[in-house]
């Protein structure tokens, strides 16, 4: 009978001990504490969420709303909250990061689950942005960790909303990271790119960076490079003198190596080609007017229009003078009249020669050409002395 009333005695404690963990008190809970509970009830205002054996929590309603206030929950559904406090009797909770323990607790909770937490980017400070989270707390984003793109105007973050990763978090610091997100949602186009994009489409775009080498094209959530050479059929020493950043283009997809994930682009195949009716234009023997581009030991380049260089071989520079280097005589930017000797197309090769020596050349050609010529049909040959004395007499009426 003892052992029997000491077992009873136990299990009346251990019962007590499980009525008293499951029904505490919900003011027991910590501010910040966090649950993950379905919805049992939704009314006008508030959401009822099942907290276990501490029984019913309220959630405002407006929380369960998209921006357009639509509804975007339902019963049954399992929301994550955090405990704010008890107010007459009832446990209030939250779905988003507020002031106080409970917003040190729910960042803690979003730092150790790699959650992304909302913050608005306030100033520009040395090395990143300062930016508020959970109700006015401050943090701070390094530039290298924000996902910009390159040339971007730092000044056109301030003030915008945007979701953030916690990378580090101690007592006095709260440092963000968004740059695993841009890539992400980069990745993800890419992915839909590859479906979509083949080398030669013509795509439309905007210029989204200016450099030395060419420029940066966002065609669709991806950048691609447009480089220098292909930006016009002519030559293009500054890359500014044709683009500017936030200009919309169209261009050509010369190559796409997803692997590297490298898109090369081409402005100038958008165009028409020059040199596809450059024996029309520049018909050989005719006159034209350019301008000098370059000069190297073995010519001068000439530009007879956008695109279309011909060359002057060092040759025929000096005429009857031996000329060493094209700027013995030329300079670039020099304006200079040219006669075409031949045309290439399909090297894109133009032979020029200076006019004033081609028009001399051809006046001492012609001039050979006189002397070489035979007498007239007219002209007689002389024949011998005596057929010239009796043309004489001929002429005097006595024969």
């Amino acid at each position: 009978m003892n052992d029997a009333h000491q077992h009873d005695e136990e299990n009346t404690e251990d019962f007590a001990k499980m009525f008293e963990q499951t029904y505490k008190e919900p003011s027991r809970m910590e501010p910040g504490q966090k649950v993950e509970a379905p919805i049992v009830k939704l009314t006008a205002e508030w959401a009822l969420i099942e907290v276990g054996g501490k029984g019913e929590g309220y959630l405002d309603i407006n929380e369960l709303k998209d921006a357009e206030g639509n509804l975007i929950a339902k019963e049954g559904d399992i929301v994550r909250a955090w405990f704010l406090h008890t107010e007459e009797g009832e446990m209030r909770f939250t779905t988003r990061i507020g002031t106080g323990p409970a917003a040190i607790a729910q960042l803690q909770d979003a730092f150790r689950g790699h959650t992304p937490v909302a913050g608005a980017v306030a100033r520009e400070m040395k090395g990143g942005f300062e930016v508020n989270i959970g109700g006015g707390m401050r943090a701070f984003c390094p530039f290298s960790q924000m996902g910009m793109r390159r040339d971007e105007n730092k000044a056109d973050y301030i003030g915008r909303d945007f979701a953030f990763f916690i990378i580090e978090m101690d007592r006095r610091n709260i440092v963000l990271s968004r740059r695993e997100m841009v890539e992400k949602e980069r990745q993800e186009k890419i992915a839909a790119l590859k479906e979509s994009l083949h080398e030669g489409d013509r795509v439309k775009g905007v210029v989204t960076s200016i450099q030395k080498f060419g420029a940066f094209v966002d065609i669709g959530g991806v950048e691609g490079l447009l480089p220098v050479s292909e930006l016009a059929w002519s030559r293009t020493e500054k890359v500014g003198d044709i683009l500017s950043s936030g200009q919309a283009v169209e261009v050509i997809i010369k190559r796409l190596d997803w692997e590297n994930q490298r898109i090369s682009l081409s402005l100038k195949d958008t165009l028409a080609n020059p040199w596809d009716s450059a024996d029309q234009n520049w018909i050989v023997g005719s006159y034209h007017t350019g301008t000098v581009s370059r000069l190297a030991p073995f010519g001068a380049f000439v530009t007879l229009a956008a695109g279309v260089d011909g060359l002057i071989h060092v040759s025929r520079l000096g005429g009857e003078k031996r000329i060493n280097h094209p700027e013995e005589v030329l300079k670039v930017g020099q304006p200079v009249e040219v006669r075409v000797e031949n045309v290439d197309p399909v090297n894109k090769r133009i032979s020029l020669v200076p006019a004033d020596i081609s028009r001399q050349e051809d006046e001492n050609s012609a001039t050979m050409d006189r002397y070489r010529q035979p007498a007239t049909p007219d002209a007689q040959p002389l024949g011998s002395m005596g057929e010239m004395l009796k043309q004489q007499l001929e002429k005097k009426g006595k024969i």
